[in-house]
């Protein structure tokens, strides 16, 4: 297990302050995909990595766990989860439910201050499309992700805000798993034209190129890798 942006919490901070440190190390590390699914998550490990108790690991682990981002195995420990393809497909139909709708809103409260936020995102998405290694993709991954944070966000809902967290969170594990292509499945270009129907105040336009965007995402998953072929198949026997 490796986790590059690790920082050792201090012991002079509450418990509850030391397990959101890292509740928030381990997320950062799973949506970036730097940990992969399935990854066993020792609790003294992880202790050891943090110089803080079990008990504290396991009240990180347990706000992981609630997030979809971790499982617990009876006698087996915690893992990075490993979503099915039937629970992929409700995480991108959630989406499709929630976003349109706060692509919408975003266009009624959107100021200039924020199209200039959309802007700088934007060229920041640009620049680190054009490099190259593991940790541009992984900033690029990132990057997307918070872009449809940023709209959540502009549009005002706190509670929409929060579950659509979880929602792009647990998507990065999807597509670390059924991803077909090595690229964050979040076109740039996409982002751009929904910024630009932000700006014209156009929320049909926002509202329909927000479901266009996540049915292209979705359509870069193969979602057929895990769902068993017989096994004279599987094992390319006559």
């Amino acid at each position: 297990m490796t986790i590059t942006d690790h920082k050792p919490a201090h012991n002079d901070r509450a418990p509850e302050d030391r397990a959101q440190i890292i509740r928030e190390h381990f997320r950062n590390a799973i949506i970036e995909r730097r940990l992969a699914p399935g990854t066993k998550l020792s609790e003294s490990e992880v202790g050891g990595l943090f110089d803080v108790s079990r008990t504290v690991v396991r009240s990180a682990l347990q706000m992981l766990a609630l997030e979809g981002l971790v499982r617990s195995e009876r006698n087996r420990g915690a893992f990075v989860a490993t979503p099915s393809p039937d629970e992929a497909r409700q995480i991108f139909s959630a989406r499709r439910l929630v976003e349109p709708g706060m692509a919408a809103a975003a266009c009624d409260r959107v100021a200039p201050a924020d199209i200039a936020a959309f802007r700088t995102h934007l060229r920041g998405e640009a620049g680190l499309m054009a490099e190259r290694g593991p940790s541009a993709r992984r900033a690029e991954i990132r990057a997307s992700g918070e872009f449809h944070l940023l709209l959540a966000s502009v549009a005002g809902n706190d509670i929409l805000y929060r579950f659509l967290e979880e929602l792009t969170a647990r998507s990065s594990l999807v597509i670390a798993l059924y991803g077909r292509s090595g690229a964050s499945s979040c076109g740039h270009d996409e982002h751009q034209g929904i910024v630009e129907a932000l700006e014209a105040g156009d929320a049909q336009r926002a509202s329909a190129l927000m479901l266009q965007h996540i049915d292209h995402i979705e359509a870069d998953l193969d979602l057929r890798l895990t769902e068993g072929l017989p096994l004279s198949e599987a094992l390319h026997l006559p």
